[in-house]
């Protein structure tokens, strides 16, 4: 297993990899604070995670392009993202008096691919191990607590994805990389295959920020170039058009326009990664570890854990649905949603291969008033195209 990498620990270098990962900051701090960086960075390292740094608790220098990109509606449904905006532009709403931001990062995935099964439904990578939410959080509750008798009086709150805060800004505020045009945090040592988690806090601890962050893209496009549904301009993605969020996040029929780019995506989509330079195996980046807990494989899928068979999910109960998402983060897709899903990708599969048995049930979802009213909807675009 590859060490965890502290982001204050660095050296001078010329190329944007090394600068971002071993730039000594040269800073000048109380003896007591740099103390305490080390300390907390140690108990993040010790939990295995890959990367870890910290942040001043301040308000986001991106507020008005928030507020700009939630009013243009590219949020599409994700209403909640519209909450609160308030606490996504300043931490110490979130926790008053809050001085920093404790910053940690999980690699998950990586790598290419092999060829899927036939009428496979591909599966984001994240989505392929248990539950990131539970145990990143169980393990940033256990920093938390160790910090909380180290610190008495101070306040520790953690936070995976369940707190409103703009952490990819913060990450890179903290030194673990920077941001992509795809809008992902890219780390030099692992790429852009991160989960991120926050503990933010009112004690004071000196920033692991880098002095100079290059542009990791420079002039590459590959992202915006294969993104099929054209859902990304630099530095910005119009969730509508997402197929990440067309697949997990949308409630409703999701518009014809977009089956052909979803393709045999069923949970998810990882192309914008898949193509980033920064993702390509290399010594670096195969030196990384993925935390075991996003290894092991849930039940139901096929034997690479990549994919379920989208003729299975076509006839799924809410208890297969249950069954194969207890463990996993696939659970956020209620039973219409992953099946609506599936009846797209058996489409855009009988489109390159004929498939007689999965055509009839696709047409008898179709003409059932009985069915899923998303589901049937599905099929009816599917098989009667307007």
């Amino acid at each position: 297993m590859a060490p965890g990498r502290c982001c204050w620990r660095m050296q001078d270098c010329s190329d944007w990899v090394a600068v971002s990962r071993i730039r000594r900051i040269d800073r000048v701090c109380e003896e007591a604070l740099m103390t305490s960086a080390s300390s907390i960075m140690n108990h993040c390292l010790s939990e295995g995670f890959v990367a870890a740094g910290v942040a001043d608790a301040v308000p986001s220098r991106h507020g008005e392009a928030l507020t700009t990109w939630l009013d243009d509606g590219r949020h599409g449904e994700m209403g909640w993202l519209a909450d609160h905006v308030e606490v996504r532009i300043d931490p110490r709403v979130l926790v008053p008096n809050a001085q920093s931001v404790i910053v940690v990062a999980d690699r998950y995935g990586g790598g290419p691919d092999g060829e899927l099964p036939q009428g496979a439904g591909r599966i984001a990578r994240y989505a392929r191990g248990r539950d990131y939410h539970v145990h990143m959080k169980k393990r940033l509750h256990r920093i938390a607590d160790v910090l909380s008798r180290e610190f008495p009086g101070e306040t520790f709150r953690a936070c995976v994805d369940t707190a409103p805060i703009l952490e990819r800004e913060v990450a890179a505020a903290a030194g673990l990389g920077a941001i992509g045009k795809h809008t992902l945090l890219i780390e030099p040592s692992v790429g852009s295959w991160l989960l991120l988690g926050e503990i933010v806090t009112t004690l004071a601890i000196e920033p692991t920020r880098m002095q100079d962050q290059i542009d990791p893209c420079g002039t590459c496009t590959r992202c915006i170039d294969a993104c099929p549904t054209g859902a990304i301009t630099p530095w910005s993605v119009d969730a509508t058009r997402c197929i990440s969020y067309l697949t997990i996040e949308h409630r409703s029929d999701i518009d014809p326009e977009f089956h052909a780019g979803i393709g045999d995506w069923l949970f998810g989509c990882d192309i914008c990664q898949e193509v980033c330079p920064h993702n390509q195996p290399t010594t670096l980046t195969s030196s990384a570890s993925t935390h075991e807990a996003y290894e092991p494989r849930p039940a139901g899928r096929d034997e690479t854990g990549a994919s379920f068979d989208v003729r299975e999910v076509l006839d799924w109960t809410e208890e297969d649905r249950r069954k194969a998402f207890t463990t996993s983060s696939m659970k956020r897709a209620k039973l219409d949603m992953i099946r609506r899903n599936a009846v797209i990708v058996a489409g855009n599969y009988l489109k390159k291969q004929d498939d007689p048995s999965l055509r009839q049930r696709l047409e008898a979802i179709a003409a059932d008033p009985a069915e899923l009213q998303l589901v049937r909807q599905a099929a009816i675009d599917v098989i009667h195209p307007s």
